[in-house]
């Protein structure tokens, strides 16, 4: 690697690895020492090309989802299975996953502009600004951005928007699938909202359970299939589909609807 290889979006991919290196052991306990996370289906991501794959998934905080990705990404490429023990595998990281953030988030601050270094691709959120309630233009660069992060490797995508479960999915997801015409691999995640805070940098309480299954890649007609079944195709893959809310336990309906009305309440 030259001493300034930089990817499409200019970043030095030495700097990039050695951020990847110090943020990923700072953060391992979080998942494997504080808490332990169960991991599901680490096989596939052995089994993925090196670019234009798409991962959804839910959304329960700004931060920890996507620092757990990079850990469970890196570790199944270094063949460990279902699990990130030893964080040897943070020596030589995967520089070319990127994550889909809004662009107020990553420049709150000193850490959300290191994390943004990792790999954000920041957008402009259509529906939500500053706290408001917004109706604005999808911005054609935005999207061209998560066209040349597939380009070069694998985006992660959050397509609800937000950490609010069961929210509508957004459909420009489906219309980033039709175009790009990605692998597009499904991730559920739970047990973040209870051990960490909302935005995901402090462990709100520990030994609890949290889990992370990775689900083989939907079947997609890129072609012919309307943006109405994509969105439905993800809503029950990452199990945010109204039908789910019939199985989740009365406590946790409590605890959603409790950090639900914080986040109203900021």
């Amino acid at each position: 690697m030259g001493l300034f290889k930089r990817n499409p979006f200019g970043h030095i991919l030495w700097v990039k690895k050695w951020l990847i290196r110090i943020l990923g052991a700072a953060t391992h306990r979080r998942f494997r020492g504080f808490n332990e996370l169960q991991i599901e289906g680490s096989d596939i991501i052995k089994n993925l090309p090196d670019t234009n794959v798409l991962f959804i998934s839910n959304h329960q905080t700004y931060f920890a989802d996507v620092v757990a990705m990079f850990h469970v990404f890196n570790a199944s490429l270094s063949n460990r299975e279902d699990s990130i023990k030893n964080i040897g595998y943070l020596w030589n990281p995967k520089l070319n996953i990127y994550y889909v953030a809004a662009k107020e988030t990553m420049k709150a601050g000193l850490l959300p502009k290191i994390l943004a270094y990792v790999g954000s691709i920041s957008i402009e959120r259509t529906w939500r600004s500053e706290g408001k309630d917004v109706n604005r233009q999808v911005k054609m660069s935005d999207i061209s951005s998560i066209g040349t992060a597939l380009n070069d490797g694998w985006v992660i995508t959050f397509p609800q928007g937000t950490t609010t479960p069961f929210k509508p999915i957004r459909k420009g997801t489906a219309h980033i699938i039709k175009r790009y015409k990605p692998v597009v691999v499904p991730i559920v995640i739970d047990g973040f909202r209870r051990s960490f805070d909302k935005k995901g940098l402090r462990i709100k309480k520990k030994n609890i359970f949290q889990s992370f299954e990775i689900k083989q890649p939907l079947e997609i007609d890129y072609e012919n299939e309307s943006i109405d079944s994509i969105v439905e195709k993800i809503e029950y893959a990452i199990e945010q589909h109204p039908s789910f809310l019939k199985v989740i336990p009365q406590d946790e309906l409590e605890e959603m609807e409790r950090m639900n009305q914080e986040l109203r309440d900021m």
